[in-house]
Parts: C-alpha cells; sequence; structure tokens
C-alpha cells in the first residue's frame, strides 16, 4: 500500500460496495473505522445515484480500540438487520479495520440471523477495487444460486454490471436489445437491477454473457463449472467485437446469428470527408483491460488510427495484455502509478490519448486530445442521455467520443494561428456579437504585466539552462497542438547540445532542419 494524490482503484472494499450498490434486498455490514464512509461520496456525487449505497459502518474510533470493537459489530450487525430487513447480508472489514482483526465473518456466523449472511475475505493490503467486486459476487452466486430447471424458451443472465461502473447502465439495455433480436429473453441481470431472490433463480437460464470480465469472470466460471452454464468470452465494444458476440452466441445457443445494423453509423462516417484527414492518428490505449483490449482493436481495424502503446492498471488483467500488445509491435506498461503512464505518454508524443479520468488529466496537462474508455471516471462520463460502449449504437458513440477531441483540437490549433488576425483576436471579442468592434489601434496600451514566477518557469527548459524568448514561443504557438511538445523538447535539445541559452526564432528553425535530415 503506498500514499498517492490519485489511484485508480480504491481498495477491495469499494468494489463490494459498487456490488452492493447496484442490487436490492442486499446489505453490507462493514467493520471501519471513522472516516472510511468517504467512499459514500463515489456513488453519491460522482454517479448522481438518488440515494446512499446500503451499507451500515461500526464507525469505531480510536478510544474504542481500548475496548471491545467485536461487541461494536456485532450490534451494528443487529441493528443493520433490525433496520433494514434485507433478504441476505454481506460482511466484512476495510483496510485499516482489517488490521485488529476482529474477524467479522466469523463473528457473523454465531449470530443465528434469519437470513444468509455471506462473509467476505478481501486481503486489503494485497488486492484491490476490481478483485473486490469479482470475489464478493462469486460469494453471493456461490452461496444463493442453486441448479434448477432451464427456462422454456432459450434465457441468459447479463452479468458483471455494476454501480459505478463505467456506462453499465446503457450497456445492459443495449445488449438486452440485441439478444431479443436473436430471439433470446434476458433471465437475470446481475449484480445490477438483481436481488439475492434473482441470484437464486440464475441457473434457469442457458447460458450468461460475461460482460465485464474485471467484475464477474469468477461468478462465469463457478456457474459453467456447477450448474452447467457456458459463458460468452467476447466483450461487444465496436462492429467486429459485436460481430463475433453475435456468432459465439449462435454457436452456444444453435440459433441462427442475427444483427441489425441498420442503426450503424460507424463504418460510413469514419470513410467520410471529415473523418480521413484522422486516419492514421497515434493513439496510446491506457485503463482496465477489457476495454483497452476492445478499445485497441477498434483504434486500429474499424478507426484506421496506429496504436503506439497500450497498457492497463489491474494486473489480473496483465498476461492477456501483455500478449496483446506483442500483436500490435508494442511493450505493454502494467502499472498502477498515474505519474509511470504520463512518464510513457510523454516518452511517445501519441496525437491522441483513449484513457481513464486520470488520462484526461494528463492529456490537459501535455496538450494532448484524450477520450475516456474505461473507469474511473469522472461525474460527466455519467451522462443523463443514452451512451452505451457495446453494440451497434456503442460503435456509434464511440465514433463520436473518440473524434471529436480530435476535431475540437484541429480548431483550438487552428484559433491560435489565426489569433493575431483582425477576426480572432483577443480584442475582437466574439464574433457572434456582430456589434462588439476592436479597440482602435491607437488606443493607449495596458501596462505590460511582469510574468508570473509559473510563465517565467514555463520558458525556462528542465535543466534550467535554457530559455526561450518571447518571439520563438509566439512561433512555436504555430506549431500543431499534437507535435509541439516534441518541437519544444528537440529543440531544447539542440540548443543545449549547441551550448546555446536563449532559444530565438533562428533556433527554433535550425532546430527543424537539423531533425528532418
Amino acid at each position: 500500500m503506498k500514499l498517492t494524490v490519485w489511484t485508480y482503484e480504491g481498495p477491495p472494499h469499494v468494489g463490494a460496495m459498487r456490488v452492493a450498490t447496484g442490487m436490492t434486498g442486499l446489505h453490507y455490514v462493514l467493520h471501519a473505522p471513522q472516516g472510511d464512509t468517504y467512499a459514500d461520496l463515489l456513488f453519491t456525487m460522482i454517479e448522481r445515484r438518488d440515494h446512499r449505497p446500503p451499507v451500515t459502518y461500526t464507525t469505531f474510533q480510536a478510544r474504542d480500540l481500548g475496548s471491545d470493537t467485536a461487541n461494536l459489530f456485532k450490534k451494528s450487525l443487529e441493528d443493520a438487520y433490525a433496520r433494514y430487513q434485507p433478504e441476505a447480508l454481506i460482511v466484512g472489514a476495510s483496510c485499516t479495520a482489517e488490521l485488529i482483526q476482529d474477524d467479522p465473518g466469523g463473528m457473523s456466523e454465531t449470530m443465528g440471523l434469519p437470513v444468509p449472511v455471506i462473509p467476505l475475505e478481501l486481503p486489503s493490503y494485497q488486492r484491490k477495487e476490481n478483485f473486490g467486486a469479482d470475489e464478493t459476487f462469486f460469494q453471493i452466486v456461490r452461496t444463493l444460486a442453486k441448479p434448477i430447471e432451464r427456462t422454456a424458451q432459450i434465457t441468459c443472465n447479463l452479468i458483471g454490471p455494476t454501480a459505478l461502473g463505467f456506462r453499465h447502465r446503457d450497456d445492459i439495455t443495449e445488449m438486452t436489445a440485441l439478444l431479443s433480436d436473436m430471439g433470446i429473453s434476458v433471465n437475470v441481470v446481475a449484480p445490477m437491477t438483481s436481488s439475492p431472490s434473482d441470484i437464486a433463480r440464475m441457473g434457469a437460464a442457458h447460458f450468461n454473457v460475461l460482460m465485464y470480465p474485471e467484475t464477474a469472470e469468477s461468478a462465469a466460471r463457478w456457474m459453467e463449472r456447477e450448474l452447467g452454464q457456458p459463458f460468452t468470452k467476447t466483450v461487444p465494444i465496436g462492429v467486429g467485437a459485436t460481430r463475433d458476440f453475435v456468432q459465439e452466441v449462435a454457436e452456444i445457443t444453435g440459433l441462427a446469428p442475427y444483427l441489425d445494423e441498420s442503426r450503424l453509423r460507424l463504418p460510413w462516417y469514419s470513410r467520410s470527408v471529415d473523418s480521413t484527414y484522422l486516419t492514421g492518428k497515434r493513439v496510446f490505449i491506457f485503463g482496465d483491460g477489457s476495454h483497452v483490449a476492445a478499445a485497441a482493436r477498434v483504434a486500429r481495424d474499424e478507426m484506421g488510427f496506429e496504436v503506439v502503446g497500450l497498457g492497463c492498471y489491474n494486473r489480473e488483467m496483465a498476461r492477456p495484455i501483455r500478449s496483446l500488445a506483442k500483436e500490435y509491435g508494442v511493450e505493454a506498461l502494467i502499472t498502477d502509478d498515474y505519474l509511470e503512464v504520463e512518464r510513457s505518454i510523454e516518452a511517445l508524443q501519441p496525437e491522441m490519448i483513449l484513457g481513464t479520468q486520470m488520462e484526461r488529466h494528463i492529456g490537459k496537462r501535455l496538450g494532448i486530445p484524450c477520450a475516456v474508455i474505461s473507469a474511473p471516471v469522472h461525474v460527466q462520463d455519467f451522462p443523463a442521455r443514452y451512451s452505451p460502449q457495446m453494440g451497434i449504437e456503442g460503435a456509434n458513440v464511440l465514433f463520436d467520443t473518440w473524434v471529436h477531441p480530435l476535431v475540437m483540437g484541429l480548431e483550438e490549433h487552428l484559433l491560435h494561428m489565426f489569433r493575431d488576425d483582425f477576426e480572432f483576436h483577443d480584442a475582437a471579442g466574439p464574433s457572434h456579437h456582430g456589434g462588439h468592434a476592436p479597440k482602435a489601434a491607437n488606443e493607449a496600451a495596458p501596462a505590460p504585466v511582469a510574468p508570473t514566477p509559473a510563465a517565467a518557469a514555463a520558458k525556462t527548459a528542465g535543466d534550467g539552462n535554457v530559455i526561450w524568448l518571447d518571439d520563438a514561443e509566439r512561433e512555436l504557438k504555430k506549431i500543431p497542438f499534437f507535435v509541439r511538445g516534441k518541437a519544444r523538447r528537440n529543440t531544447e535539445t539542440f540548443a543545449s547540445e549547441r551550448g546555446v541559452s536563449e532559444i530565438s526564432v533562428d533556433t527554433l528553425y535550425e532546430a527543424k532542419a537539423h531533425y528532418a535530415r
């Protein structure tokens, strides 16, 4: 465990909360010190849920450590059952409470509550959030799901969606419609939208659709082994993957494959005049393993991008992502250190980033457009509109989400290029305000403002020895945004190697000529 400003994954009990919050009729009693209730904010503020997660905290304080924290847990468990009357309970400890070794699971077994109580053993100092969600769902399924008679019609379970998941709500709708077109009904969606009684009837389905391996693969493998339910291996993100998914479902069920592509606009849009200039853009991809693998295929095969780097933060997916990276001729980056990701992006100088909320911040600092493809995400990635990632409509959404940052980046570049033009300079005002007249040329100019320390530092190279002159800075801004950082670094290197301490316009063009050879 380490201290950090940002983190890709929370501790495993946050993963358990994602499962519990997505379900109904389930309550989570978490043995945790005062202050560990911060996780509630993830759901109420970021996901904008209209109710708090179904979690009761013991919230012991420092003074309680000298007394009996075990009895405090028992009382919290009894109170939670009496108040909420859930169909089932899950119990566990937060990373801090794990250190006092009160054993919530063992204590709950001795209390004789009239509903199933499922203990969670989540090693907080070895594993993280996605593992916590996967293990929690697995334990719930293993406890509650039993072999029962199959439905008369071919049905499936959609497994993997959780609260705080990236576009999970809309993916459920898209997948339900896609399967319905093939004559397949959805038996249970779990964990999101399901109750413990729904989990108990999961065995009635003929197969499982594994939507998100990070959060449901353990349960899928258990149901395949114990309930005789095969599960799909293809994550249907992108046109090609969606077609492959339909074919895989057809092979599992014996039904004829069918995919209504009448709503599909991505192929035409990606061939249109507005998009062809984007072909060949160099992209860097980072996120959870499943979304990264899907995005790499879409980027290369459907958008015509060049994948120059890819990686994931969840180490459970390290092996398949390393194998995929070899196929793309790049080296996989497996890390949960966002600073290492930033260094890799700086070195590769991509023209676009496909990543998480973290990479969006990195892109802003480096001046590189970024589209979010994976959790962790922020409030803007839980839109009110229908915005799936999977299926046919998901493919259309991908096109919009990925291309728009590039288009807006080009617009920003053009505005920079023409910022001295009489229509676009700062004094001209917004173009839609027709009556706004620019300041007269002979009007007294404002007194020059001394540069701030931050601005002065921006003109100085990392070693503090090379300074950019104002005319060179202005010329540098004429270079397209997606190669400007590389041009700056090359020029500074060129100047340093020749003992030049001040970079002028001449130095900038000499460096350009040098590296163009």
